[in-house]
Order: C-alpha cells, then sequence, then structure tokens
C-alpha cells in the first residue's frame, strides 16, 4: 500500500471512530423521584456530549430486582440504601463505585382545596377526621421506599396504628402524589421534590429529619455493563453542572467523605 493510500484509508477509518462514544447510549435505572432532575440532567448532558440516555423509572425496589436479574442497565440509583444494599449483595453492582449522591425529606401534601394550609402531626391528631372519608396515600411501606420512611416517620410520632388501616399503598411515590392530586386521598406522604414539582397539591407538614432514617439516594455502575459512554455519565452525576441542576428540583447534595 502507498504512503498516500494508507493515510487515506486511516482518516476514512477515524470518521466511523470518532463519534463511536456519542452514538454509545447508556440505560439508567432510577427511582422515580428523580424522574424531573435525572431528565433535565440528560437533556444537558446530550447537549454536551451528544451521549443519549435510555431513562427508566420506578420504585427502587422493583429496579434492584430487574438489575440483579440481569437486566441491561448501565447505571442504578435508588431512593434508599437498603435496595442498593439488595442489589450489591446479589453480586449486581461493579465493585467500588457506589456513591451517595444527593438527599431528601418527607412531607404530607393535601389538594390545594384541602381546608387546611397547616396541620401537626402528633399522637393525638385525629387522622381519620383529616381524611374526611378518604385515605392517606404513601408508597407501599412494605417495599416502596417512600412508603418505608413514612411509617417510620409515622411509627415515631405516634400515629402509625391509626393510620395503617387509612393507607392508600402506591407501588411508587409518584403514584401516591397523584391519588391527592385528583382528590382521591385528602392526604399523603411524599417527597419534599415531589411536592415541589406538582401545581395541585399544597405542603401542610414536614416530618422532622429525626423521625425517619436519612433519605439518602446512592448510585452505582451495574456489574457487567460497565462502558465507557456508562463511566462518563456516572461521572457526570457527581460534577457541580448536574449538582446545580439536583438542588433546582428541591434535592440537597451529600457531603462526600
Amino acid at each position: 500500500m502507498s504512503l498516500k493510500s494508507a493515510v487515506i484509508t486511516a482518516a476514512v477509518l477515524s470518521l466511523f471512530a470518532q463519534p463511536a462514544l456519542a452514538t454509545e447510549k447508556v440505560t439508567v435505572f432510577a427511582a422515580s423521584s428523580l424522574t424531573n432532575a435525572l431528565n433535565a440532567i440528560a437533556a444537558k448532558y446530550q447537549q454536551q456530549t451528544g451521549v443519549e440516555t435510555t431513562l427508566s423509572f420506578a420504585s427502587s425496589s422493583a429496579l434492584a430486582r430487574q438489575v440483579s436479574q440481569g437486566a441491561p442497565a448501565n447505571i442504578y440509583l435508588s431512593a434508599n440504601e437498603k435496595w442498593m444494599d439488595y442489589a450489591q449483595q446479589q453480586g449486581a453492582i461493579a465493585a467500588n463505585t457506589r456513591k451517595d449522591i444527593v438527599k431528601n425529606s418527607l412531607v404530607m401534601v393535601a389538594p390545594l382545596a384541602y381546608p387546611q394550609n397547616k396541620i401537626k402531626v402528633s399522637a393525638s391528631w385525629n387522622l381519620a377526621k383529616a381524611l374526611d372519608g378518604t385515605r392517606l396515600a404513601v408508597g407501599d411501606p412494605n417495599y416502596v421506599p417512600a412508603g418505608i420512611y413514612a411509617k417510620q416517620a409515622l411509627e415515631s410520632l405516634g400515629v402509625w396504628k391509626q393510620a395503617q388501616p387509612l393507607l392508600a399503598s402506591a407501588n411508587n411515590v409518584r403514584s401516591a402524589l397523584v391519588l391527592v392530586e385528583r382528590g382521591e386521598a385528602q392526604l399523603g406522604i411524599v417527597y419534599k421534590t415531589d411536592a415541589e414539582i406538582s401545581k395541585k397539591v399544597k405542603t401542610v407538614y414536614q416530618f422532622p429529619a429525626d423521625s425517619h432514617k436519612p433519605i439518602v439516594y446512592p448510585m452505582a455502575l451495574v456489574k457487567g455493563n460497565v462502558t465507557s459512554a456508562a463511566k462518563g455519565f456516572y461521572q457526570y452525576l457527581q460534577q457541580p453542572q448536574a449538582a446545580a441542576i439536583f438542588k433546582s428540583y428541591g434535592f440537597d447534595q451529600v457531603t462526600q467523605q
């Protein structure tokens, strides 16, 4: 092959090689409460790098099970430590990639037309009267992180026994929010970030931080699916640009040790 031909061949090959990373997609499995923030972050990242992300949102528990069963996710973000622990115990998480990235708070919400703007949750509170014939919307306390935190908070405040038979359990926190938005439940327990993105509910109570375990969102790369594109987005989620977007949606940053 002549020198000229070799140069032309190398140039052609480089044209095909250059967009390889940009055309490689990243699949992210994330807790439903991260929907708005992650959509915004992914759009910004694609604008800057050309890398597309496929985002799948559901309950952390459902996603942890799917990841552990070999679902083709590159990155998993959970709304609590429990389900990340589960995925890690199942051998689904790439070694040394688990990071806590953001924190959240727990609030009680009501439809905008609800007669009270503020309530006080305590052992003497009459929940049945406050619900006015409806139910208390929560993520299922058996497996949905928001529901698990809600149960912890209600137990801490002495309300769980009267609340338990009045629950409307949803399969994720966004579904619980929808029940309140529609007025099918007069009260619901969701994350602060969910309450802030809805124009149909108001926050009537914020649970004390010490009434439940810290609401921390860990993320990790999925073992066997660690690609260059996945590592790039994983790193971006820890950068100031992503942190600013998370903050704009009401999330607090985790101080890395």
